[in-house]
């Protein structure tokens, strides 16, 4: 009983992704202060990943200007041509001696329309990719670009790759024979095509393609059991998605001992650990590392002390990735 002698309503019903998307989309079109926090609306939202504030900053990058190297300015130049008004320029420099510069195309962070939305219900896939570049893929291009000898001479593909950093940055890097660099949103992956075009100069003899790749749909059998690798990153957070997902993973992989699978996520609750089930449900090894590379934990390290105020908000629980290794059975 509530104090003034009345039951307490019920809490409200769970809502769809859909119409949870639906919610931020309306509020970001009214433009009005948010709800107060224990209102159920603001409450319900919080269920859709969105970044939160900072990162990691692994691959240092800023927009492009006239200090940047000539091919980088070439890129830019091609890049005016392909860029919307919601659109910004970037260039990430990866962290290698004498590495190169990657030039991507990117909409302004948290900038999404009715369209983005409309598209995103109609075939059942998150609008994620649109809003930000999130910091675990900062981490797995990172990963990536430190480990090329995992993806030499390898065909590789990269799900739910946002905009394409990590896809970008092994094919510039790693001397791989093929990248895929695959999104379920048409309009994710027309950036991805564009990033690739923009960049094609650095990757040298790999040959670089983008794919709309829809989990939930029968994969064409071009690509059944032709990849040597499949990367992530932040992959895991809807629930409804990991069986689609982890089923994914067993098609694409090449049936070998050596073949495996490599994903950046946090946990997010029991997001991870619900991911990891049906991953042993279909009849996958894995192995989780919490430590995996010596400067991204001791990043972590010192913002879980307070010694680093770049990310005020940081909570490891939705922002410090895990890695995770799948591979067939030996």
């Amino acid at each position: 009983m509530d104090k003034g002698g009345m039951d307490a309503a019920p809490p409200p019903p769970p809502r769809s992704p859909a119409s949870l998307r639906w919610s931020i989309l309306r509020k970001s079109l009214l433009r009005r202060p948010s709800a107060a926090p224990d209102e159920p609306s603001e409450v319900n939202t919080k269920n859709v990943s969105r970044k939160r504030g900072g990162g990691f900053n692994l691959i240092p990058c800023h927009p492009v200007d006239d200090s940047d190297s000539v091919e980088v300015v070439e890129a830019t130049l091609r890049a005016k041509y392909l860029v919307g008004p919601r659109d910004v320029c970037t260039r990430y420099k990866l962290p290698l001696e004498n590495g190169p510069g990657l030039v991507m195309i990117q909409r302004m962070e948290d900038c999404v329309d009715l369209n983005d939305f409309e598209i995103s219900t109609r075939f059942d896939i998150d609008t994620t990719g649109l809003v930000c570049s999130w910091p675990s893929e900062d981490v797995l291009a990172y990963f990536c670009v430190n480990h090329p000898f995992m993806f030499r001479s390898k065909r590789v593909i990269e799900l739910g790759s946002g905009y394409g950093l990590a896809g970008l940055a092994i094919a510039a890097s790693s001397d791989a024979q093929e990248v895929v660099i695959s999104d379920g949103n048409p309009n994710v992956v027309d950036y991805i095509q564009h990033n690739i075009s923009l960049n094609a100069q650095v990757f040298g003899a790999t040959k670089v393609q983008s794919m709309i790749l829809h989990w939930n749909q029968d994969l064409v059998s071009d690509v059944l059991s032709s990849f040597d690798v499949v990367v992530a990153s932040d992959c895991t957070f809807f629930k409804q998605f990991h069986e689609s997902l982890a089923c994914t993973v067993k098609s694409l992989l090449k049936r070998s001992e050596v073949s495996e699978a490599i994903f950046l996520s946090p946990k997010r609750g029991d997001s991870l650990v619900k991911f990891i089930e049906k991953i042993k449900e279909i009849g996958l090894d894995y192995k989780l590392l919490e430590n995996y590379d010596t400067h991204v934990w001791n990043i972590h390290q010192k913002l879980l002390k307070g010694d680093d105020s770049t990310w005020a908000n940081y909570d490891p629980d939705h922002c410090y990735p895990l890695l995770l290794r799948m591979n067939f059975p030996t």
